[in-house]
């Protein structure tokens, strides 16, 4: 039973690898596609500029007493990192190393225990997924140029 948890452990992680590879592949694509890039940059920057994102309303503030507001705002500035350094031509290595090193910064690196840090990473994905999730709603339904 153990040697068949395994290979479906082994099964779920060539998946994710596939998915990731193939997702690799279009994002490259992409990426060197100068009008593609301009038209995004000018969507997102649009979309904080217009404060479309519900999340946004109490994030722009510097000083937060909630730290669960607090977490909100490290998943703002990591998609405006990330924004920032989407250019055309950008090699996604280097839009990955960006997200990676905002991850050792906001959550790898505060993290005091091993609990501490499963906690705060699995927050942090759920809101980077809920961020992620609406800023792809609102390029959907507001800026289908962006979002193409």
């Amino acid at each position: 039973s153990s040697s068949l948890t395994e290979a479906k452990e082994f099964v779920k992680r060539l998946r994710r690898q596939t998915d990731l590879c193939n997702m690799v592949k279009t994002v490259r694509a992409l990426l060197n596609n100068n009008s593609t890039v301009t038209v995004l940059r000018s969507g997102l920057h649009a979309i904080f500029n217009e404060k479309s994102l519900d999340v946004t309303k109490d994030l722009f503030q510097e000083k937060f007493k909630n730290p669960k507001k607090r977490q909100k705002n490290i998943q703002l500035k990591c998609l405006k990192n990330f924004i920032s350094s989407l250019t055309s031509s950008t090699d996604i290595r280097d839009l990955l190393s960006c997200l990676t090193s905002d991850l050792q910064t906001f959550v790898i690196k505060p993290s005091k225990s091993k609990e501490a840090f499963k906690d705060q990473a699995s927050d942090f994905m759920l809101k980077w997924n809920l961020l992620l999730s609406n800023v792809g709603k609102i390029l959907t339904i507001n800026r289908t140029d962006s979002f193409g």
